[in-house]
């Protein structure tokens, strides 16, 4: 048994995913030690959970198009790790999923990146990613956050969620789609050449 599968089995056991464990829902995660890019999101939704696979959805086909990557490369963690704030699904709110359970990242986040020795970019989508890596040094807003991604590198490169619904902002904002998304697409692929 290898220190990622002692860190899955602990994650089961934690009193505090017991009710997920019970109902047979595994986190949902993906980490190897060859892994050069991490995605750090939100929390898988409802549709990943019962899939058992995170970003199987038009958000995740957006993603995929953003980073000029296919499915294979984009699902095989020897390339592409992927770690959300909470590795389950929290709920429907008033607007949308509950936001991640506090204090998951800061207990499993540290224990599965030191596994990740070659880990050459950090990608935060979103905000509740972007507000739990780079805490004060973020922007007033997601969008100035995005904005100002030159900021972050080499090791975070802050993106907004890809979801559909983010069709009105990406309109807003076409610098997102003329300066951002080129430069994000020419980073993972020198990093994953």
């Amino acid at each position: 048994m290898t220190e990622l599968d002692d860190i899955f089995n602990a994650i089961k056991a934690d009193p505090q995913n017991a009710e997920y464990t019970a109902r047979g829902v595994d986190p949902l995660y993906a980490v190897d030690p060859a892994a050069k890019i991490v995605l750090i999101g939100q929390a898988p939704g409802i549709r990943a959970e019962q899939s058992k696979m995170y970003w199987n959805d038009p958000s995740g086909d957006r993603l995929r198009e953003w980073m000029g990557i296919d499915r294979d490369t984009f699902y095989d963690p020897k390339q592409v790790a992927i770690i959300p704030l909470d590795f389950y699904y929290p709920g429907k709110g008033k607007s949308g999923d509950l936001p991640p359970r506090k204090g998951f990242a800061e207990k499993w986040h540290p224990q599965l990146l030191a596994a990740l020795p070659n880990l050459q970019l950090t990608v935060l989508i979103g905000m509740y990613a972007q507000k739990y890596y780079l805490g004060k040094n973020r922007k007033r807003t997601l969008t100035d956050t995005v904005h100002a991604y030159q900021e972050y590198l080499p090791k975070y490169f802050p993106l907004v969620h890809p979801s559909p619904r983010n069709q009105l902002w990406m309109s807003r904002n076409p610098w997102f789609a003329e300066d951002v998304l080129p430069d994000f697409k020419q980073r993972v692929h020198t990093i994953l050449q």
